[in-house]
């Protein structure tokens, strides 16, 4: 166990102000929204401590450098069957279907984790994510009001319970329905992810759900990466028929402070800024790190793009020699790929770029409200069929890909993707989603200003 030397003198007016530990799953896209909590916190006065593991660790210190948040790295634990030691985030895990384990070696890092609690300044309260629902256990040990963060909307929270009783008829796969709570919202069985779209679900993805959410049920309250203003009537809802309570303190990505200029700026930055000189608008393309498209998805892919002539920058998860067949060369033009890691929120923020290609993870869609950029959406797992029906139907930022049998886990055709890229660019539905998102963005960034609603929220939670 580890914890950073710097800052380690520290002056009693921050002795004094309330300490906050944070302790994401490790996950980059648990992780990226907490790093912006942590610098909305410390913008607060507040103190703050970050846990993670050593192999996390560079990432940590490297993201949180111009900061002076603390960081304690506990041991991961080792031998997970099929885990390859080292392997300490999911992004790094072979397969997908080595999630659950990999979530439930977690707990035997309690020990590690309750030593360095106790050894801690007097913590105020603590937001931990909802994949690890033991530390709820260490926090009440420690008289430690906990927090859950799942990364989840009010608004998926809200259509998942009332919907519940719904899923357990004989309703087919895309079968509309209404939902009583909410008369003007229809869903699919298929918005949901297994094994919660089945009518006796079950498995050990079920159970690991079920542990979140019974400790997150008994916990303080529920952290909301969002603003009052966006989803008002589902927090309403939420907060006066479950507990704990929802609080809506962000979007966390407003808070960021501005992107530094760098000395040498990274290759895709300067080929959009080409794109830029020449009057070209960019699309935005990405799926994050635990999506898996099919060599066929992939295939279909590329030509839509190419048949489109859409301008786009795709950011990939296979080395370019594996999918080059041409189509790098014939696009050479207009579309770029790449496979290094790059700064999502730079390139969401550069001019060029008018649309946003995603899977509909809830830390894209904000980031893409803040940016102010339209979303064309293709969800493929967990809660992003519902972050999609958001985005597309009830806030209009965004226009959704088109399946070729309609169904919402439907097989996308190149067809498909050349009509709804060229639509989001260049057609009127595009342009109203643009118009839309500027407002709405707008809104986003002033939530988080002194006296904006998410500004007093994180004022209330921390007086209570």
């Amino acid at each position: 166990m580890r914890i950073t030397n710097e800052h380690q003198e520290q002056s009693i007016e921050k002795m004094a102000s309330p300490h906050v530990v944070l302790f994401p799953f490790m996950s980059k896209g648990h992780i990226i929204p907490i790093f912006d909590l942590a610098r909305l916190l410390l913008r607060r006065g507040l103190s703050v401590t970050v846990f993670t593991t050593p192999a996390s660790r560079p990432f940590f210190s490297d993201s949180l450098s111009d900061t002076n948040v603390n960081i304690i790295d506990i041991p991961f634990p080792q031998n997970i069957e099929g885990i390859p030691i080292g392997v300490e985030s999911t992004d790094k895990l072979p397969s997908m279907s080595l999630f659950v384990p990999f979530a439930s070696a977690t707990k035997s890092m309690k020990l590690n984790f309750e030593q360095a609690l106790a050894s801690l300044l007097p913590v105020t309260f603590m937001i931990t994510d909802s994949f690890l629902p033991w530390t709820l256990d260490s926090a009440n040990k420690l008289s430690i009001p906990r927090f859950a963060f799942n990364g989840m909307t009010t608004f998926s929270l809200s259509l998942a319970r009332s919907s519940h009783d719904l899923l357990r008829t004989e309703l087919s796969d895309d079968e509309m329905f209404t939902l009583p709570d909410f008369p003007w919202i229809k869903l699919t069985r298929n918005d949901f992810d297994s094994p919660f779209r089945e009518r006796e679900p079950k498995g050990p993805i079920f159970d690991l759900t079920l542990e979140q959410a019974m400790a997150t049920s008994k916990s303080y309250g529920l952290i909301v990466n969002s603003f009052y203003e966006l989803e008002s009537v589902y927090v309403d809802y939420f907060n006066s028929k479950f507990s704990p309570k929802a609080w809506c303190v962000g979007p966390f990505c407003a808070a960021t402070a501005p992107l530094q200029q760098r000395l040498e700026k990274p290759s895709y930055i300067k080929w959009l800024d080409e794109m830029l000189e020449q009057g070209k608008q960019v699309l935005y393309m990405a799926f994050g790190t635990q999506a898996e498209l099919s060599p066929e998805q992939f295939k279909e892919i590329k030509i839509g793009l190419e048949k489109s002539q859409v301008n786009f920058l795709w950011v990939v998860k296979k080395s370019i020699d594996e999918v080059d067949d041409g189509f790098k060369n014939r696009v050479k033009n207009r579309g770029l790929m790449v496979t290094e890691w790059v700064d999502q929120r730079e390139i969401l923020s550069h001019g060029s770029v008018e649309g946003f290609l995603r899977h509909c993870g809830w830390n894209s869609v904000v980031e893409s409200i803040c940016a102010k950029v339209p979303i064309l959406a293709w969800p493929m797992m967990a809660d992003q069929h519902l972050n999609a029906r958001m985005v597309v139907e009830k806030i209009k930022i965004g226009l959704r890909v088109e399946t070729c049998d309609g169904s919402v886990r439907g097989f996308v055709k190149w067809e498909g993707l050349e009509k709804s890229a060229k639509e989001l660019m260049e057609g009127d539905k595009g342009k109203e989603a643009r118009k839309k998102v500027k407002e709405i963005g707008e809104v986003a960034i002033n939530a988080v200003k002194e006296g904006g609603s998410s500004w007093q929220t994180l004022n209330e939670l921390t007086h209570e």
